[in-house]
């Protein structure tokens, strides 16, 4: 693990939103392939960010409404905001929202999978350029008319009735019987408490002066309430973020998903139509009462920070085995394409391509920015290393090594623990980067 010291202004940080359109052309492959297509455009997909000036060099952060961005793929993305914003890789961080009707970018995955001619392609690396260079357009005019930041507020709303832990259903011994995921039909699943989550949405505002200009949501679940049915969509998560931009044109609205690689809407979500609404109307009131009272004070102090990490490839992975699979034709095409992701992350680990993590702190308030589909322990666990600060998270960054659970949940099996790809001696590499990004020292 590497850290690089902090950069710290006191004065004159400024601020330039951006947004730009990510939405994929219909017959463009969803979740990577796993599931149907582009067929209809119900509402278009949003990249959405800030750059911060004033503070060394400018800070990029953004949200995009993807699946995942991964490896390769990850890096160009963040290097072309850099170039845009006239910064370094190292002080851009890109999140996904994490909607499944949506695509799911990794370079060497699509190398793997143009190999063979009867697989259908996961990312169409034209399109994939395009919203690099819409990106690039958008920074670049964001950041020759910045805004001033005065002072920053902060605040948290409980989110009723949304996010309940995927991993309830034990058997005596903690075994994991069945996931309680993003929709669920099933009662027995329903009756079981939420368990372990994070209810609050919490939210960090810029302004300048009385004028809010850019206001950032950190809320905790998978963001799906039905998919899998070719329909593009931001989903509830995504539309909660546009109504609230819809209510304040002159502030840029965004909005990161935390660590829910064990989060999802289940409890509360059937996996209907109807009730993408109400888990919308429901994300965007949390989104209100964290803005009820917010903390306001004269803009603090900022500094960022940065670390790299080398995780071990889950033992179990043999690139062998997985370039089989991809290339066996009888096997089903979603096995073959989740192969070739698998062997993708492999290929970057041989070539020793660290992932970078990140904080930036904005005196008390700290804003952790994490990789994967990190469990919601992740989360709680930055909290706790600093219960005096006000730590919001967003995972769902460098989506390489998918799933991220706790080392207490590697023996307790279950869906999550079967789609990770680093051995559990991450868990104590992340914890210790976690630390060593929100130390106040």
């Amino acid at each position: 693990m590497s850290q690089q010291p902090p950069l710290t202004s006191t004065g004159g940080l400024q601020i330039a939103p951006f947004k730009f359109d990510v939405t994929p052309p219909l017959g463009h492959a969803c979740c990577g392939g796993f599931i149907k297509s582009a067929e209809v455009i119900d509402d278009a997909l949003e990249a959405v960010g800030v750059v911060l000036l004033g503070a060394g060099q400018p800070i990029v952060l953004c949200a995009v409404d993807w699946t995942g961005i991964l490896n390769e793929a990850h890096a160009v993305w963040r290097t072309a905001l850099a170039e845009a914003a006239g910064t370094t890789p190292d002080r851009v961080t890109v999140h996904c929202v994490h909607q499944h009707n949506a695509p799911f970018a990794c370079f060497e995955a699509e190398r793997i999978i143009s190999a063979h001619d009867d697989l259908p392609h996961p990312l169409d690396l034209a399109f994939f350029q395009r919203c690099v260079e819409r990106g690039r357009a958008a920074i670049a005019q964001a950041v020759q008319r910045p805004r001033a930041v005065t002072h920053l507020g902060w605040g948290q709303g409980r989110v009723e009735g949304v996010a309940s832990n995927r991993r309830v259903y034990r058997d005596a011994t903690g075994q994991v019987l069945a996931m309680r995921g993003s929709g669920c039909k099933d009662p027995r699943l329903i009756a079981l408490p939420e368990g372990l989550i994070d209810p609050f949405c919490k939210t960090v505002v810029f302004f300048d002066g009385a004028q809010k200009v850019a206001a950032l949501h950190y809320y905790t679940t998978h963001p799906m309430s039905h998919y899998a049915d070719g329909r593009v969509s931001s989903d509830f998560a995504g539309l909660a973020r546009k109504q609230r931009q819809q209510d304040e044109p002159d502030c840029l609205h965004l909005y990161f998903t935390g660590c829910a690689g064990n989060i999802a809407a289940g409890k509360y979500n059937d996996g209907s139509p109807a009730r993408r609404p109400v888990l919308t109307r429901r994300i965007y009131d949390g989104m209100i009462a964290s803005e009820t009272g917010l903390t306001r004070v004269p803009v603090p102090s900022l500094s960022w920070r940065t670390t790299t990490v080398l995780p071990k490839p889950r033992p179990s992975l043999n690139a062998e085995a997985l370039a089989q699979m991809v290339a066996t034709k009888t096997n089903s095409v979603l096995d073959r394409n989740r192969a070739a992701y698998w062997l993708a992350w492999l290929h970057r680990l041989e070539q020793r391509v660290p992932i970078t993590l990140s904080a930036l702190h904005l005196g008390g308030v700290k804003l952790l920015h994490l990789p994967g589909e990190a469990f919601i322990e992740f989360q709680l666990r930055a909290q706790q290393m600093q219960p005096n600060d006000f730590v919001c998270t967003a995972a769902y960054g460098d989506g390489g090594p998918w799933y991220i659970p706790v080392k207490e949940e590697w023996p307790n099996g279950g869906y999550e623990v079967s789609a990770a790809l680093c051995d559990p001696s991450f868990d104590d590499q992340l914890t210790a980067a976690m630390k060593g990004l929100l130390d106040s020292k």
